[in-house]
């Protein structure tokens, strides 16, 4: 018959085959299943991108209309206000109306950037009269002190010539 061992070591073999054999299978169909469902969700995702898309087109294309109507209305009630105050208010006051309608229509027009008092930017600093401006050559610099040290402030005995500054 067949030896203990020769059937433990069979049983191993075929254990290892039969386990490389169903990581192998996970392996492909897994990937197919992945894939599927990857694909499906993809298509998920566009369908509701296209449905949100959608959407706010019929939003704007719904608003634009209104929007206009609502701006009609407003010149249609803006020029029957002002026909009646000219009606139904002597010529005087009929003049003052004309003269404050025309005065807001030219305050309307003008900006709001140019009613106010701004300046481009500066690339120097202010200074005061008669002084030196921060970009001069000598600037800072006074006539009782030298532009260059009288001694020097360091000697080759200050260093180990290594790189490296002695410490005190």
């Amino acid at each position: 018959m067949f030896s203990l061992s020769t059937l433990v070591f069979t049983g191993f073999f075929f254990l290892l085959c039969g386990t490389a054999l169903g990581a192998f299978l996970l392996h492909v169909f897994r990937s197919t299943i992945y894939s599927r469902e990857l694909e499906q969700r993809l298509h998920q995702a566009e369908s509701a991108l296209q449905s949100y898309q959608r959407d706010v087109a019929e939003s704007f294309a719904q608003a634009a209309p209104l929007i206009q109507n609502l701006s009609q209305s407003y010149r249609e009630v803006h020029e029957h206000l002002t026909s009646s105050a000219l009606k139904l208010a002597t010529p005087e006051i009929s003049r003052k109306i004309l003269d404050a309608a025309n005065a807001n229509l030219i305050a309307t027009k003008t900006s709001y950037v140019n009613a106010q008092n701004i300046q481009p930017p500066r690339d120097w600093a202010p200074k005061d009269a008669g002084s030196k401006g921060t970009l001069s050559a000598d600037y800072g610099l006074r006539d009782d002190e030298p532009s260059y040290p009288a001694h020097p402030t360091e000697t080759p005995d200050d260093y180990d010539f290594d790189g490296a500054a002695k410490r005190y």
